[in-house]
């Protein structure tokens, strides 16, 4: 297949990144659309399509786009990244790791190692996620994205005070960072009582400079919720999503707060949205039929999951627990008819 972009191409896909940097996914689309209409098998214009559609949430497509540059090219890098990413959004986490692997090749990129430590440590294989970053850190030894994803592997394996001292440094490396600033103020928090955390972060986001800085809103909003303040901890779960882009961490975590609060309506419509982007979560889809099923709407439920399905058409416990379902609604009207 012919790498090389055309001139016109070129200028077309350079364009569709700055625009998608902007978050102007439609721009770049139209760009990106452009310029495959020059050079319709164009591999690298129909990754970054797909990488597009992605960011996007139009999973298929980009399924699509990936699988048809495979079946010409099978070992493009692009292209098994896209799929793995795709993969890792099903759960699917053994075939993610395969994709990424395979993106890695003979001459892997940093990024593409700590994508398969991250998918390692989802699979809390965390001895081989931790020897992936240590071997980037070898020769990089302040690169940002390894030094970020080994102090979340840290945290994760509860080696806290190692897990602080690199998001110290992370601090000094990536001071804009406020997933970093939060993850310092929340360890060092863990030796406070819950009380002082909750009013120091108050005092910190009343200050102009820190008031848009989600990690803060959400790391606030976890303190609210375990000391029972539910109804703040939403509005500050939501403030961290608005503020995030769109994480669905911190939009589930509403939708929890308002399922304990027995405001079933917009826990609905928290976890639903979330479920829709990330069907393989199964807490929220737990959550979501118990709501149903206690307000004795599991016709509604069978909708939602007959709508995820069609985005995500290759999950098969999505399908069966649609079958189950169904089941179990038609078990309920029977009952009911007796």
């Amino acid at each position: 297949m012919n790498w090389k972009l055309t001139p016109f191409s070129r200028i077309k896909w350079e364009q569709a990144r700055a625009l998608g940097k902007k978050g102007a996914f439609q721009d770049a689309e139209k760009e990106l659309l452009e310029a495959l209409e020059e050079e319709p098998n164009q591999p690298l214009l129909k990754c970054s399509l797909a990488d597009l559609y992605l960011r996007q949430d139009k999973v298929v497509e980009a399924k699509l786009l990936a699988e048809e540059v495979l079946s010409l090219e099978p070992n493009f890098s692009r292209a098994l990244f896209v799929l793995g990413e795709i993969y890792s959004r099903e759960g699917r986490l053994d075939e993610a790791l395969q994709c990424f692997r395979q993106a890695a090749g003979s001459k892997p990129t940093p990024y593409v190692l700590v994508r398969i430590a991250r998918t390692l440590r989802e699979m809390k294989r965390y001895g081989e996620a931790l020897e992936t970053l240590d071997g980037i850190l070898v020769k990089e030894k302040e690169n940002p994205i390894a030094l970020k994803e080994k102090a979340v592997l840290l945290n994760r394996m509860k080696r806290r005070e190692e897990a602080l001292a690199l998001y110290e440094k992370l601090r000094k490396l990536t001071p804009e960072d406020s997933f970093v600033r939060g993850e310092i103020y929340r360890l060092k928090g863990m030796k406070r009582p819950r009380q002082d955390n909750i009013r120091e972060l108050e005092k910190v986001l009343a200050v102009s400079s820190a008031k848009d800085e989600p990690h803060l809103h959400g790391l606030l909003a976890e303190n609210l919720k375990k000391a029972g303040r539910l109804k703040e901890a939403a509005e500050e779960f939501h403030a961290a999503w608005q503020l995030s882009s769109g994480n669905l961490f911190y939009l589930k975590q509403k939708g929890f707060c308002l399922y304990r609060l027995g405001e079933y309506e917009g826990s609905i419509q928290a976890l639903g949205q979330a479920f829709r982007e990330d069907p393989a979560d199964h807490f929220v889809k737990t959550t979501l039929k118990k709501i149903y099923a206690d307000t004795k709407n599991l016709k509604g439920f069978i909708t939602l999951l007959e709508e995820v399905l069609q985005d995500h058409p290759h999950n098969g416990k999505l399908l069966g627990t649609l079958k189950r379902v169904r089941k179990e609604a038609d078990a309920d009207e029977d009952s009911h008819s007796e």
